[in-house]
C-alpha cells in the first residue's frame, strides 16, 4: 500500500469523522516551466527547482506538485520528450535528498506520469480528469496510487476565451461525479480518488466565487476535494493586486473559506502563509 493511499481521508473513517478532525495536506507548486503564470522560469534550472522544492518541504508541505507543461490561460503544450526531460531528473533529486518526501506528478500524458511513477513519485494530477489520454485510466489503475481529477472547461489554450456554464456548481459537481465513476470503472480504487473543481479553469469571476461559496457540493460527491486558487488572476481582480506574488493574503483566504466548506488538500506556492492558517483553522475546529 503506498504511502500517499488515502491521502487527504483518514483511513477507515467516515467523511464526517475526518472533517471532525480538522486534518488536512498542502501541497507546494513546483513549476518546471519558462513560462507559468505565477513564476515565469524562476524555477526552470533544476538545481533552483530542488532547492525550492526542500525550502517548500522545509516549510511544511506534505506533498510536492512538479509539473513540466504550464497551464495559465493560453499557454501552449511542450513535446513530450521535453516535459520528461524537465521533471524526472528533479523528482530524482528531490528525493535522492528527501527520501521521505511525497511527489505528485502534475501531468495528463500517461507516459509522462508513468516516467515520472518509476522515478519515484506517488500521485498523479491530471488537469484533463483522464480525457487529455485514454491511457491514463489504466495506469492510473495499475499504479494503485491517489489521483487527482480535475474539472476544465475547454483547454489551456483558449479555456478563458468567455466560458459560458448554465449553472457552473452543478456542471462541475455533474462532471466529477462521472469522471470518478469512469475512474472506478476503469479499475481505480474509490480510496485513491481525489477530486478538483478547477479553479480558474475556464471560468469567470463569479464562477470560481460561485464554487468556492458551494463547494460542499463537491465535497457531498464523496471523495476528498482540493483546491488550487493560489494566486489565480480572480484573486488579482477582488484585491487589485496586480503583482502575482502579492496575492498571497487572498490565496490564504480561499484556502481557510474552503476548508471550512470540507476541502482538505490546498494546492499553493506559498506553503507556509497557508499552512499557519490553515492550522489556526483546524485547532478551531477541535475545540
Amino acid at each position: 500500500m503506498p504511502r500517499t493511499r488515502g491521502i487527504g481521508k483518514n483511513e477507515g473513517a467516515g467523511a464526517d469523522e475526518y472533517a471532525a478532525s480538522g486534518s488536512f495536506s498542502v501541497m507546494g507548486i513546483l513549476n518546471v516551466t519558462p513560462d507559468s503564470f505565477s513564476d515565469p522560469g524562476e524555477f526552470f534550472d533544476p538545481e533552483k527547482a530542488v532547492s525550492h522544492a526542500i525550502h517548500m518541504l522545509d516549510e511544511g508541505a506534505e506533498i510536492i506538485d512538479v509539473g513540466g507543461e504550464s497551464t495559465r490561460p493560453g499557454s501552449d503544450p511542450v513535446s513530450p520528450d521535453e516535459e520528461l526531460r524537465r521533471v524526472v531528473p528533479v523528482i530524482h533529486e528531490i528525493l535522492s535528498e528527501r527520501p521521505d518526501a511525497t511527489i505528485s506528478i502534475d501531468a495528463y500524458r500517461a507516459a509522462t506520469a508513468e516516467a515520472a511513477l518509476e522515478a519515484g513519485a506517488t500521485i498523479i494530477n491530471d488537469v484533463t480528469a483522464m480525457r487529455g489520454d485514454e491511457r491514463m485510466a489504466p495506469l492510473m489503475a495499475e499504479a494503485k496510487v491517489p489521483a487527482v481529477l480535475m474539472h476544465m472547461k475547454g483547454e489551456p489554450k483558449t479555456m478563458q476565451n468567455d466560458p459560458k456554464y448554465e449553472d457552473v456548481v452543478r456542471e462541475v459537481r455533474d462532471f466529477l461525479s462521472e469522471r470518478a465513476e469512469a475512474a472506478i470503472s476503469a479499475g481505480v480504487s474509490p480510496e485513491d480518488i481525489i477530486l478538483d473543481p478547477g479553479i480558474g479553469f475556464g471560468k469567470t469571476l463569479s464562477h470560481n466565487l460561485l464554487l468556492l461559496k458551494n463547494l460542499e457540493d463537491t465535497v457531498d460527491i464523496g471523495f476528498p476535494v482540493l483546491i488550487g486558487a493560489s494566486r489565480k488572476g480572480f484573486i488579482g481582480k477582488l484585491t487589485s493586486e496586480d503583482d502575482i506574488g502579492g496575492r498571497v493574503f487572498g490565496t490564504v483566504a480561499t484556502s481557510v473559506l474552503a476548508y471550512e466548506r470540507g476541502a482538505t488538500l490546498f494546492r499553493v506556492h506559498d506553503v507556509r502563509a497557508n499552512k499557519d492558517a490553515l492550522e489556526v483553522a483546524a485547532a478551531l475546529r477541535r475545540v
